[in-house]
């Protein structure tokens, strides 16, 4: 595993797991993430939203690994912002996933004339050393700005849909410059795109025997940016994990990044509603 330092000193894992829609029970959920722990995942992905907070504590609390190794981030929804409720959501969230702390709590997404009274109760949250950070997801950078004029304490993440069709450099830059670090959800794109099937991709692995989700992660690792695939099964994930034992050259980076046709899978950010 390869780790990297957020703007208060806290250590987090490069890779994660992320954990949307990775299973129709609680079962499947807890036997995904006992699983990801026992092939060598420290740091998994979570939210409110995603409805898996209790199945996921309680892998974590039955792995037997320490919970300092472990690096859990979580998300406030939504309505909860909307409701006022921004306390009352982490308590809610504390609870379900019963591990004494989060290490990273996230702001899902943005809500309209909402982003600094939000951003104050997340510092309060950060106060109570109850999360260990706080950030932002799905944030762009005219939301950023308008956060960082007026925090005390400034994001330390911030989780966007990430991949070769949408690389979103500028976005990368300014949160560098801020000493925000990026994570890319969904950083292998979707079964909506083909991706993975592209010839550079294929062309790049072959040098190296990776497969094309492999250089994929790879090249968000080497850009700074912090990877969160989802996978539920022990092949996929082990696969995912086997990205530190090569290093791309400048030029394969460039290639990667020529791909980028500013295409989402997802709701671009300005377009969510509460």
């Amino acid at each position: 595993m390869e780790y990297t330092l957020l703007n208060n000193g806290i250590k987090i894992p490069m890779l994660g797991l992320g954990t949307y829609r990775i299973g129709k029970t609680d079962n499947d959920v807890y036997r995904a993430i006992r699983t990801a722990l026992d092939v060598g995942y420290r740091h998994i992905d979570t939210a409110t939203l995603y409805g898996n907070e209790a199945p996921i504590g309680k892998a974590i609390r039955e792995s037997g690994i320490p919970r300092e190794e472990i690096f859990i981030t979580t998300k406030l929804w939504g309505d909860d912002v909307v409701k006022d409720a921004v306390p009352q959501a982490f308590d809610r969230s504390m609870q379900l996933l019963d591990i004494d702390y989060i290490d990273l709590y996230l702001v899902h997404w943005p809500v309209k004339n909402k982003l600094v009274s939000t951003w104050r109760e997340m510092e309060k949250i950060y106060a109570s050393g109850k999360a260990k950070a706080i950030g932002l997801s799905n944030h762009l950078q005219h939301h950023l700005e308008t956060i960082l004029e007026e925090a005390n304490i400034p994001p330390a993440v911030n989780q966007v849909e990430m991949h070769p069709y949408v690389v979103l450099d500028d976005l990368v830059g300014f949160c560098a410059e801020n000493g925000i670090i990026c994570e890319a959800w969904s950083p292998l794109g979707s079964n909506k795109i083909p991706l993975l099937k592209e010839q550079v991709l294929q062309e790049i692995g072959g040098r190296y025997g990776k497969s094309t989700a492999q250089v994929v992660l790879r090249w968000n690792l080497q850009r700074g940016v912090i990877a969160i695939p989802k996978s539920s099964g022990k092949e996929r994930q082990q696969a995912n994990l086997d990205i530190f034992d090569f290093e791309l050259t400048s030029e394969e980076m460039q290639f990667i990044r020529s791909l980028d046709r500013n295409y989402r899978t997802g709701i671009h950010p300005d377009e969510i509603t509460f």
